[in-house]
């Protein structure tokens, strides 16, 4: 019980965490173009990104209005075992943090048909607002880690998870890839964003990978299809808030799962919005 209660406690401050706080490897990304951004009132909107960062993670507030969804992604070591209750605990630190934060209240009322109308409004508790269901992982060791990732609704709305032939060549899976981004990311409104990419089997394995690539993505760490990705979209000139600039796109993160014999490859991509990737992580040791 004790366990359970510190993994509760743990998880909140988590959640608190990730919406309210740029990890050190994403303020130096936007530091670093902000830095180079030579049209003005490009300069002065990531400017003023910035500034909201530093009040957000200085007060533990939201970074942005739109305070996301949870969507937790557990990794277990092959050495661990999940005590009895820890989903249970995990959920309800979820719903801890959203009211610790506070979130904005979105949870919709109503039973599973009532909800797709929102015919019966929304509850008052932010911590009403369920989870994605959990992703599960397996990793070496004996730790239990948690990340928890706040999934904004505009990115939504931009998103996009399909199959394209891959025509036996990569340079023509890339080259879709950023012909998808492009106008996707033209019409966000609230860049520069970071491109997440999931090339999987099946549209559910693609959005897995998606989610996991924004997990595991580091702003100071990109590889060559990544970075080819970013400095394309970025020579578009789209620019923070569309207005024009050379900052469109801070990084992208890409998450290659196995593959199969077919024709075609399943791609799920995410412009995630300015303030995103939001996460933070917690891990318990189970020797």
């Amino acid at each position: 019980m004790v366990f359970l209660n510190k993994v509760t406690d743990d998880v909140a401050r988590t959640v608190v965490d990730a919406s309210s706080h740029w990890r050190d490897d994403q303020v130096a990304c936007w530091k670093q173009a902000c830095a180079e951004e030579e049209i003005p009132h490009a300069k002065w909107a990531m400017e003023n990104f910035i500034k909201n960062a530093v009040v957000a993670d200085k007060k533990h507030c939201a970074l942005c209005d739109d305070t996301g969804t949870p969507h937790p992604f557990l990794e277990i070591g092959d050495e661990a075992s999940l005590p009895a209750g820890f989903l249970e605990a995990m959920e309800e630190g979820i719903r801890k943090g959203l009211n610790d934060l506070p979130a904005r209240p979105m949870g919709v009322r109503g039973d599973e048909l009532e909800r797709i109308s929102q015919c019966k409004g929304l509850y008052d508790e932010p911590g009403m607002l369920k989870p994605a269901p959990t992703q599960i992982r397996r990793m070496a060791g004996s730790k239990i880690r948690l990340t928890v990732l706040m999934l904004g609704g505009g990115p939504e709305i931009r998103s996009r998870t399909q199959a394209l032939f891959h025509m036996h060549s990569l340079d023509h899976v890339v080259e879709e890839m950023i012909t998808w981004a492009v106008p996707q990311v033209a019409a966000l409104g609230c860049q520069p964003c970071t491109l997440s990419f999931g090339l999987g089997r099946t549209a559910v394995e693609a959005s897995s990978l998606s989610l996991e690539a924004m997990k595991d993505g580091r702003y100071d760490v990109q590889s060559e299809i990544e970075k080819r990705i970013t400095d394309a979209v970025n020579g578009k000139g789209i620019g923070p808030i569309g207005l024009g600039g050379a900052s469109s796109v801070l990084a992208t993160f890409i998450k290659i799962g196995d593959m199969r014999a077919s024709g075609f490859r399943v791609v799920s991509m995410r412009p995630n919005c300015c303030m995103e990737i939001r996460k933070a992580s917690c891990e318990w040791e189970t020797l």
